[in-house]
């Protein structure tokens, strides 16, 4: 099934010498960028009667446009009753914490039980918002804050302002390996060369710049505090196996169990027992896409992430480091 829309405008002031793609999504808030772009490049869009297929034209002020598009209906997915940890919510945006176990977004091998089934639970409004207002993931055994657009001009600015690097997200992880300061890796990471379902840092990867910096020490892990300036798929657990400190439970990436010596069987079974990378979104920062507000959430350590720490601190209280 499919929907002709027809839309037209005069590009305002606020759009003079804009791309076109940005002076669309200004004029027509009700759309997605991604599906205006997509008007533009099939030649679905006039500037003053020329079709024009080029999302990076400029326009001026003045300027007639016209979109004749074609509104094509995306597979309906099921709403299903599946509990939410809601930090916040108003008319515009949520913010949830996420589990681990929960996936983002039906996919191969997952096609419900997902975040996104949850939200058309809870608001089956949001329906109408592409990809029901996700505009970033966490992995599956990732926990943490996550933003979700409940409407489709709140996702449109909530996606120009993850674009602009103007959303803050910062994290907590466990890693194998002492630290003795942080730093930051700027490593492109793209698709693994054999590993279809890996990421890795790659020449011809996306730019990717992960921040940390050291919470606490212990005999053979580091607790750290990360801030994403990039949202690759995999980015700190990729980085992080990169620099030779993969994530504790990231069995994907090396984060194999690595006790130190002479550990006791506490810390042993922890590490065994640990089945998902130590990783939290800890805290999540930005400016409302509606009011300009900025406002900021954290949520704290879940428990098997405390329990870790409180064991990795009854060894190095029975080891002392220096």
């Amino acid at each position: 099934m499919s929907e002709h829309i027809s839309l037209s405008g005069t590009v305002p002031q606020s759009a003079n010498g804009k791309r076109l793609d940005q002076a669309v999504a200004e004029m027509f808030p009700d759309y997605s960028r991604s599906r205006l772009k997509t008007w533009i490049t099939d030649g679905q869009v006039r500037i003053d009667g020329e079709v024009v297929d080029r999302p990076r034209e400029k326009v001026l002020a003045g300027m007639d446009i016209e979109i004749d598009g074609v509104l094509v209906e995306v597979k309906r997915f099921e709403a299903q009753p599946i509990e939410l940890d809601i930090v916040y919510e108003d008319d515009d945006i949520m913010v949830i914490n996420k589990p681990a176990g929960l996936v983002v977004h039906p996919g191969a091998g997952t096609p419900d039980g997902t975040l996104l089934n949850a939200l058309l639970h809870h608001f089956p409004a949001i329906d109408q918002v592409p990809r029901a207002g996700i505009v970033h993931r966490l992995d599956k055994d990732t926990t943490g804050l996550m933003v979700v657009a409940k409407t489709i001009p709140a996702q449109t600015h909530l996606v120009a302002a993850m674009q602009n690097r103007e959303i803050t997200r910062e994290y907590e992880a466990v890693c194998n390996g002492p630290m003795t300061a942080g730093g930051t890796v700027e490593e492109a990471i793209g698709r693994h060369p054999t590993k279809r379902t890996h990421m890795a840092v790659v020449a011809l990867g996306k730019p990717a710049v992960t921040h940390y910096r050291v919470v606490e020490r212990f005999r053979a892990h580091t607790h750290l505090r990360l801030r994403l300036e990039t949202g690759r798929t995999h980015q700190i657990r990729v980085h992080m196996a990169h620099i030779r400190h993969p994530l504790v439970g990231d069995f994907t990436y090396g984060g194999r169990p690595r006790p130190p010596q002479k550990a006791g069987e506490p810390l042993l079974e922890m590490l065994r027992g640990f089945r998902r990378q130590a990783l939290h979104a800890a805290r999540l920062s930005l400016h409302h896409p509606i009011t300009g507000e900025w406002l900021s959430w954290d949520a704290p350590t879940p428990a098997d992430m405390v329990e870790l720490l409180a064991v990795l601190r009854a060894d190095r209280k029975e080891f002392p480091i220096d």
